[in-house]
């Protein structure tokens, strides 16, 4: 096909995710102005389907979206009721008194959610107002105008052949075109990937830093159960081998959220991030808490952890990145949703005062100032320093000065002005001749689970047929440079077992498993040679998170 043909729509605003970010901008548009033409393209098969998140949910953003949000029935259900903070040895823990902590840290007034079933919510008030809401709708391409503009995207093509190319059952999809185009794709997300290289968004900025988080939720014995109870951890199984912690989160229906995060940052190829997540049930504090109890879903996502150094510029020409597109997560609160809604809200605001002038297609000016010195801005200022801090200095350090450094940041300075970070987290990984294997003891079935088996619970589904979504820039990097100098390690960052090296013919093969895949993109941010890139694949693919 030399040529293809699409039909085109178009709309004031294009906005890329049904995600909280995509889903506040959406709402906040149709506040400003009924008659607005808004379209929200998601490409999980239902909104919400690929949510993955603790979550203690911050309502300030809701409640400057939706002020009401209580009387019309928001699932914000489970109020905190306390803050728990240990350090983990292997056999015992130390709990960290609240008092030290800054008052950023305490979680009163925040709830316990189901980010899944917050959007679901969300997406119910933005179809009242008239947003139109299209799951299953991946978006594949952006469409660029004359001048070099962002002018839509293109959505819904189905039916490629494996090899990518266009075969008789092609469904071509269509192009949307908006005034301006929202993208809320998460983190790493395909596009705006892209948008950040082609328009120098990163040129000046520290490099966005990541983690990769792993959430069960287990239903555990009532008589254990505290509802509205959060617990966070640090130390073991990590150790200095990494940086990360984990979570848990007490909901309701005598069910908890066990998460772990893995800073991506480390230097040794041999680790194993779901292994720790694994080993991590087995501390006598965690498996007294979920003995009896069964695992009923499991998921795993990336998370950004640059902080304010590392947002890249937020517009270009017809374009703005929203939420983890652009990196707003507050690393030490374990939160972004927050700041998600607030760039959301804050970017319909400058598209509906723009439209309202006859503007369109031009960078989104009055955002990118709304983002940096409003409260996303301030809330990202106040802890700046953190991650580089527990990067350069170590936990311990980064405990005590980090916490220094958020007290002071209270009080509107800082000691340490701002430190940067240095490599990215592809950089970080270190030969694995310099590095010991780690011995990682067999999961048992009850507590502690293979990759395979916990992937089952994730609900993933890619058609075989398809074209593979993980694309390798080089097909011998893997075995000729990876598997040599790093002992390959896709065989272990990766969540769900997508990436094995087999033996063939007497002869190592990197094999590629794209149907696991649960949408981590941990692959293309840890890959020590840069040679994956995580693409979108057909609409509704992936993940089905059922209350995550």
């Amino acid at each position: 096909m030399a040529e293809i043909e699409r039909e085109a729509m178009e709309y004031d605003v294009v906005i890329v995710g049904a995600g909280p970010a995509g889903l506040s901008a959406a709402i906040r548009l149709k506040q400003l102005d009924s008659d607005l033409q808004v379209v929200v393209l998601e490409k999980g098969s239902e909104v919400g389907a690929h949510i993955l998140s603790g979550a203690v949910l911050d309502p300030c953003g809701l409640d400057a979206l939706i002020p009401d949000w209580k009387d019309k029935g928001a699932p914000l259900n489970v109020p905190v009721k306390d803050d728990n903070f240990y350090m983990l040895g292997e056999a015992g823990q130390i709990r960290i008194p609240n008092f030290p902590m800054p008052p950023l840290m305490n979680n009163h007034g925040n709830y316990i959610v189901s980010m899944g079933n917050v959007c679901r919510w969300m997406a119910e008030q933005a179809e009242e107002l008239g947003v139109e809401i299209f799951p299953g709708m991946a978006c594949s391409e952006l469409v660029y105008g004359d001048n070099g503009e962002v002018k839509g995207v293109v959505a819904g093509v189905f039916g490629l052949e494996a090899d990518g190319s266009y075969g008789p059952n092609t469904e071509p999809g269509m192009e949307l075109h908006g005034k301006y185009v929202f993208l809320s794709e998460g983190v790493r997300g395909s596009l705006s990937k892209e948008v950040i290289a082609k328009y120098g968004l990163s040129d000046g900025k520290e490099p966005q830093k990541y983690g990769v988080g792993m959430k069960e939720i287990w239903e555990i014995d009532p008589a254990k159960h505290k509802e509205g109870s959060v617990t966070h951890t640090m130390g073991w199984p990590l150790g200095s081998n990494a940086g990360g912690g984990s979570f848990i989160y007490h909901l309701d229906n005598n069910q908890v959220y066990v998460g772990f995060v893995v800073h991506l940052n480390y230097k040794n190829p041999h680790l194993y991030p779901y292994m720790e997540f694994q080993r991590f049930k087995h501390h006598p504090m965690v498996a007294e808490l979920l003995k009896g109890g069964k695992r009923v879903a499991y998921g795993a996502r990336a998370i950004t952890e640059g902080g304010y150094q590392s947002m890249p510029k937020l517009v270009a020409p017809g374009v703005a990145l929203l939420g983890c597109s652009a990196g707003m997560v507050n690393v030490p609160r374990i939160k972004g949703n927050h700041n998600a809604m607030l760039s959301g809200k804050a970017a319909a605001e400058a598209a509906y005062d723009a439209i309202k002038a006859e503007r369109s297609s031009d960078e989104l000016a009055a955002y990118e100032v709304s983002v940096r010195d409003g409260a996303i801005g301030a809330d990202l200022k106040k802890v700046r320093n953190v991650k580089p801090m527990w990067s350069k200095w170590g936990l311990t350090a980064s405990l005590m000065l980090g916490g220094l450094d958020m007290w002071t940041n209270t009080f509107g300075f800082s000691l340490f002005g701002t430190i940067g970070h240095g490599k990215n987290d592809a950089e970080a990984t270190e030969p694995a001749d310099q590095h010991k294997p780690i011995d990682y003891p067999k999961p048992d079935g009850v507590l502690s689970f293979d990759r395979l088996t916990n992937v089952a619970f994730a609900a993933t589904n890619h058609e075989e047929s398809q074209p593979c979504h993980l694309r390798l820039g080089n097909q011998d990097t893997p075995i000729q440079v990876n598997l040599p100098k790093y002992a390959e390690p896709a065989q272990r960052y990766c969540p769900a077992g997508v990436y094995e090296v087999v033996e063939k013919d007497g002869k190592p093969e990197f094999v590629v498993n794209f149907q696991n895949c649960v949408h981590c993109k941990t692959c293309d941010i840890k890959d020590p040679s840069q040679n994956i890139t995580w693409t979108t694949p057909q609409g509704g693919d992936g993940p089905n998170y059922p209350n995550m």
